[in-house]
């Protein structure tokens, strides 16, 4: 064939448009059609190369050729940049109008590109002006005289009547992104341990300079927080994040003694064992720790009231107590959790009249009560209860009469045998074990954890000051003040630091060996002091590292709510109680965790996750 403008001899036809040339080829044969021996279906040469002119023998005696569609005539099948660019400037170009329509527009884009000379030509093969006034002529006709093959080629299907080019703002997939969670629930659960590990080295959070362990000191005392750089390239020489580190590992405590390690105090026996103990025989010694006691637990209560100390805490060897300003766990008022307690201890303060309440057991009273039927239910239910019973009284009245003359027999049998004096009998006190035997099964336990609101955290303080019990009279705590730790100073309080140290292991993961950096923290970790650990490892480890947490199981339970109800953000003040904005901000948010803890932390690409 001879060779056209445009055309190109590597073009590749689609599959599609072969199948269907061979299938008009077969049925053209099948008629009878007399075409050429190069057109004939039965040689392999009869799939005819593209040509835009129609066939020598598929003319009519009109002399007009039977419409052959071009598939690749329209404008949305090119590949001219400036094509592409008048699909869619162009109103005229839309996916509802017809075929024809569509194909007229075209038409007069190319007429006004040949004149113009300022696009490209948009389409591989061009029609000459008879074959254009051949097409205009069959597509005006329409008629049904088309074949089959001339139908399948002349529909198209919906994907080829859309336009194939889509703007980049309708075919970019609108990108879901993952939800960043840049904060956990509150933990008001003491930690005895972190574990931090990092595949970025946490170096730079050992062998603090004199200079910067100074500073962080002085900005704790002062409660000032120096801003932090968001993505600092060296961690090691950045002073100011080092200098943050040193401030968050610092606590204050009392007593202190330097040679007992005072937390935990719960079945800590074996760390107080042969140890010198020389108040534990000697009692002025032990009034005068009593007595400098007293007046530390007054002064955080003080402080506490004055919303100048956040929170504190009360380590005794058989309980621990957490007392909250208000403001702080939703709460609008002073709140106290002893966790946990016994029959002894709730029986000595009710004497004293501390009002408390037991959340977790009100919690599961309030289930089973929801369980069920409603009242309503259960009046129908006593009221058919009374009219059965009134039956069965009118019916069986000389059985019930039978019954007691049996019971009476029966007593004045064994008056007669002199057994009756010999029956024992349970006394008062029996009989009050056995109707509180759930209540003495709770100590010990998570379950016993109570609540103290209000006026009466200060008779609580008091009621601590002076009760014997709050000291072990036996044991190697003998004679030992409960330890008091708290996040600001107060009066009688020792500075403190928790203690740091990083190694450098190898982790197989899956086939292979990674270096991971490790931070191990111990001591009584606050929980303000693990936010401000959390929030300095954010930006110098690049969001990603996991905690390891090891919580002291008795404070578990202090994540429960308090009875009285909560209160909205921020409704009161706490920007002087010393802490960093963003720990008040977290500590103000009810717990969500309940009686549990959390367990591990850990944060990618910036976001949180942990498990309790």
């Amino acid at each position: 064939m001879s060779e056209h403008f445009g055309y190109s001899p590597s073009f590749k036809r689609p599959a599609e448009i072969l199948r269907m040339r061979r299938k008009r080829a077969r049925s053209e044969a099948g008629a009878g059609s007399t075409d050429s021996p190069e057109q004939s279906g039965s040689s392999p040469t009869c799939v005819r190369t593209f040509s835009p002119e129609p066939l020598s023998g598929a003319q009519n005696h009109f002399g007009v050729g039977i419409k052959r569609r071009n598939p690749f005539a329209k404008i949305e099948n090119t590949y001219s940049p400036k094509k592409k660019r008048l699909t869619f400037n162009d109103a005229s170009c839309n996916t509802e109008n017809s075929d024809s329509s569509g194909i007229a527009n075209n038409e007069r884009d190319e007429e006004s590109s040949k004149r113009e000379g300022t696009l490209d030509l948009a389409l591989s093969f061009r029609l000459d002006e008879a074959q254009e006034q051949e097409y205009r002529q069959a597509s005006s006709q329409k008629s049904g005289s088309l074949s089959e093959s001339d139908v399948l080629l002349e529909e198209e299907p919906e994907d080829i009547k859309n336009p194939l080019l889509k703007s980049p703002q309708a075919t970019a997939p609108t990108a879901v992104a993952a939800p960043v969670c840049t904060q956990y629930p509150a933990d008001w659960s003491l930690k005895t341990r972190l574990l931090l590990t990092s595949p970025v080295s946490l170096s730079w959070a050992e062998q603090l300079k004199a200079q910067e362990e100074a500073q962080g000191l002085s900005q704790h005392c002062r409660a000032q927080f120096s801003p932090l750089p968001h993505s600092p390239q060296d961690p090691r020489s950045c002073s100011e994040l080092r200098c943050a580190f040193q401030q968050s590992l610092v606590y204050w405590q009392h007593p202190s003694i330097p040679w007992l390690s005072l937390f935990p105090r719960i079945n800590a026996e074996r760390s107080f064992f042969g140890k010198s103990a020389p108040w534990a025989h000697d009692a002025t010694l032990q009034q005068s720790l009593m007595t400098e006691w007293s007046v530390s637990l007054s002064s955080l209560y003080s402080l506490l009231k004055a919303r100048l100390c956040p929170y504190f805490y009360l380590c005794s060897y058989q309980f621990t107590v957490l007392f909250r300003a208000a403001g702080l766990g939703g709460s609008s008022s002073i709140t106290a959790f002893i966790s946990p307690t016994t029959r002894g201890l709730r029986e000595a303060m009710k004497a004293e009249g501390i009002e408390f309440s037991l959340p977790l057991l009100e919690e599961e009273r309030r289930c089973r009560e929801a369980q069920k039927p409603t009242v309503h239910q259960e009046e129908e239910q006593k009221e058919q209860e009374v009219t059965c019973s009134e039956l069965r009284d009118t019916v069986d009245g000389e059985e019930h009469d039978g019954d007691d003359r049996d019971e009476d027999s029966t007593l004045s049998w064994l008056k007669e045998m002199g057994v009756q004096d010999k029956i024992k009998k349970p006394d008062l006190h029996t009989l009050q074990l056995h109707k509180e035997g759930h209540v003495i099964s709770l100590d010990h336990k998570p379950e016993s954890v109570i609540c103290v609101e209000g006026l009466h955290t200060f008779t609580l303080i008091n009621f601590f000051i002076n009760w014997k019990g709050v000291v072990a009279s036996s044991g190697s705590q003998a004679g030992l003040p409960p330890t008091l730790l708290a996040p600001s100073a107060f009066r009688g309080a020792t500075m403190h630091t928790l203690k740091s140290r990083c190694v450098n292991v190898r982790s197989q993961v899956g086939s292979s060996y990674q270096n991971i950096s490790s931070l191990e923290i111990t001591g009584p970790v606050l929980p303000s002091s693990l936010h401000a650990i959390l929030t300095l490892l954010r930006p110098a480890q690049k969001g990603n590292f996991s905690a390891a947490l090891y919580t002291h199981t008795p404070t578990a339970v202090m994540n429960i709510h308090s009875t009285k109800q909560q209160v909205s953000e921020a409704s009161v003040e706490l920007s002087s109680c010393g802490l960093h904005p963003a720990s008040i901000q977290q500590l103000q948010q009810p717990s969500t965790l309940g009686k549990t803890a959390l367990t591990h932390i850990t944060m990618n690409n910036y976001s949180y996750t942990w498990k309790n």
